[in-house]
């Protein structure tokens, strides 16, 4: 009830996929309203840091303006989250947009070792090099920015990004070195999933305890909230 719509309306990514989105109607308060959600599942657990990817880092300073004009209203009760990135703060979907399973760009940490491959393959590259004897553009190149993130043997990157520049490599021999360096990396990740899924009930005893902890917090945030607010009966 404090927070002004056009704080909303000017998040930005609410405007490129009101704008890249054309097959869905997205003029829905679900849609519009799911950053001031965001704010609101940090805040109640008095979250300092969270860990997002560059493009997320407007949604906390949404979320920063929202805390600020509460405090304005009712006093301070909340942290003002802080974004926390890593090394590689942002990595481009496979057609070298902004990365979202709206889009379809996406490689999932479910997707098996064919799939990784098949995705792989479509990866946007440089649009200028019709052939593999032509000299390529590395930098902004997405195959190389994930070969940067995920591929572990240096020496193999700085090799093809060498041969990629003089025309000496093509396409299909980087984008196969990155599928098996990715499927490297995921391995252990599938590993522990398939090991999880087959014990449903310890996967639902986790979700129990976990829903148990973060519901301590909540309430004693809540209560903070309500007093604050002039809406405590107790």
């Amino acid at each position: 009830m404090t927070i002004p719509i056009p704080w909303l309306e000017r998040v930005p990514t609410y405007k490129e996929q009101m704008e890249q989105i054309t097959d869905k109607d997205l003029s829905t308060l679900g849609f519009l309203g799911y950053p001031l959600l965001q704010t609101a599942d940090v805040i109640i657990y008095d979250a300092h840091y969270v860990p997002v990817g560059e493009d997320q880092v407007p949604h906390l300073e949404l979320s920063r303006e929202i805390v600020r004009r509460f405090h304005n209203f009712y006093g301070e009760l909340f942290v003002e989250p802080q974004p926390l990135l890593t090394t590689f703060p942002r990595l481009p979907g496979l057609d070298n947009r902004k990365m979202s399973k709206s889009y379809g760009n996406t490689i999932d940490l479910s997707d098996d070792a064919d799939t990784v491959v098949k995705k792989v393959k479509q990866m946007y590259t440089d649009p200028k090099r019709v052939r593999a004897d032509v000299p390529g553009t590395v930098e902004g190149n997405p195959v190389f920015m994930y070969h940067d993130a995920f591929n572990p043997d240096t020496a193999e990157v700085d090799d093809l990004k060498s041969r990629y520049r003089a025309g000496k490599v093509g396409d299909v021999e980087v984008k196969t070195k990155l599928a098996k360096a990715l499927n490297a990396h995921l391995d252990p990740m599938r590993a522990r999933r398939a090991q999880l899924i087959s014990k449903p009930s310890v996967l639902k005893e986790i979700l129990v305890e976990g829903s148990r902890k973060a519901r301590g917090i909540a309430e004693e945030t809540m209560e903070r909230v309500r007093h604050a607010v002039n809406l405590s009966y107790r």
